[in-house]
């Protein structure tokens, strides 16, 4: 294939597992990625929540590491408005520096939580201007790259031990917007697809990102589900929704239920409406689903699918990622 796949795996609680059951299952599946040829496996965080088991990629994505012997792991992703740009490149080049050449650092914008939750991450800092993403990420990148400016009031401080390899970065995203900031500042970006999919703003985004940065790495994060049949990826599918709360700031956020975007609207402290959306859901044959990554491949110049599978059925889960593999789909390819 002229493209990679990637996975990434929010640790769905499915079928009454437990928190411990759950998360083991996240290390069998990386290592089944491994096996199937897959380019990474991503973990995410996720805030306050009995439905993900998630909440501290960078501590999952260490022992992940430790579990397999090739795939890049990597976080999808750690939110930085939480934390210090500082910290986060320190527990990075860590995980670097003990497996080089294998560690992505995925950045991401959302709270990942309800704002309770928010509240108790920034609980006793000065972490409280939400509008310093793009200061705090272009900060972190220079602490990788040690090209803090000599004007910046941190000028002379390393984020150490420095990695011989450096942690790979990319921002994820799901606006033009975000595409041209990591364009910018020439990091690989990854469109959240599964959250916004519409394909006129993929395009904008597309063309964005080539703009600043033509020869950067431009990635899709996508849902998708490959069964046997078409009908039973269909069946499996279901009636899926995605909600979203629209505060009247003018922020819009993707949550897991009406129940819990109605809790974020509550908590926000602002008057807000909530609607659900029809999931669009790439779901089929692994031919029916190949042929559409080829062709958003070609149109959108996407080097990379990252894939996300929103079924609580484990069985069905796993077979798709399998059916949808590099070796099962090189396979495929070699018999043709």
């Amino acid at each position: 294939m002229s493209y990679s796949l990637g996975i990434l795996d929010q640790s769905p609680i499915i079928e009454d597992a437990t928190n411990e059951q759950t998360l083991q299952k996240t290390v069998a599946l990386a290592q089944k990625a491994e096996q199937l040829g897959y380019s990474r496996f991503w973990v995410s965080e996720h805030h306050n929540t009995d439905t993900l088991a998630g909440s501290s990629p960078e501590v999952l994505v260490s022992y992940l590491l430790a579990k397999t012997k090739s795939i890049n792991i990597g976080s999808g992703g750690v939110m930085l408005q939480h934390y210090s740009p500082y910290k986060v490149a320190e527990n990075f080049h860590v995980l670097a520096s003990l497996e080089p050449g294998r560690v992505d650092l995925g950045i991401g914008k959302a709270p990942g939580g309800l704002p309770l939750s928010t509240k108790a991450l920034q609980y006793g800092t000065l972490n409280n201007d939400e509008n310093d993403f793009e200061e705090r990420l272009t900060f972190l990148q220079q602490l990788i790259e040690q090209t803090v400016l000599a004007e910046h009031e941190l000028y002379g401080v390393q984020a150490t031990p420095i990695p011989k390899v450096k942690p790979a970065l990319f921002l994820l995203g799901a606006s033009p917007q975000s595409a041209t900031l990591a364009g910018t500042l020439g990091i690989a970006f990854v469109f959240a697809r599964f959250i916004n999919s519409d394909n006129d703003v993929l395009a904008q985004a597309a063309t964005a990102y080539r703009t600043h940065h033509p020869n950067g790495h431009f990635a899709v994060s996508i849902a998708a589900l490959a069964a046997p049949t078409k009908e039973e990826a269909i069946a499996l599918i279901g009636d899926q929704k995605i909600t979203k709360v629209h505060l009247a700031s003018g922020k819009s956020l993707t949550l897991q239920s009406v129940e819990l975007a109605e809790k974020f609207g509550q908590e926000s402290g602002e008057s807000f409406t909530v609607k659900q959306y029809d999931a669009d859901i790439l779901c089929g044959t692994p031919d029916d689903i190949k042929m559409i990554l080829d062709d958003y491949h070609v149109r959108y110049r996407i080097d990379e699918f990252i894939l996300h599978t929103p079924v609580l059925k484990e069985f069905e889960r796993e077979r798709s990622f399998e059916l949808l593999s590099p070796v099962y789909l090189q396979q495929k390819e070699a018999v043709s």
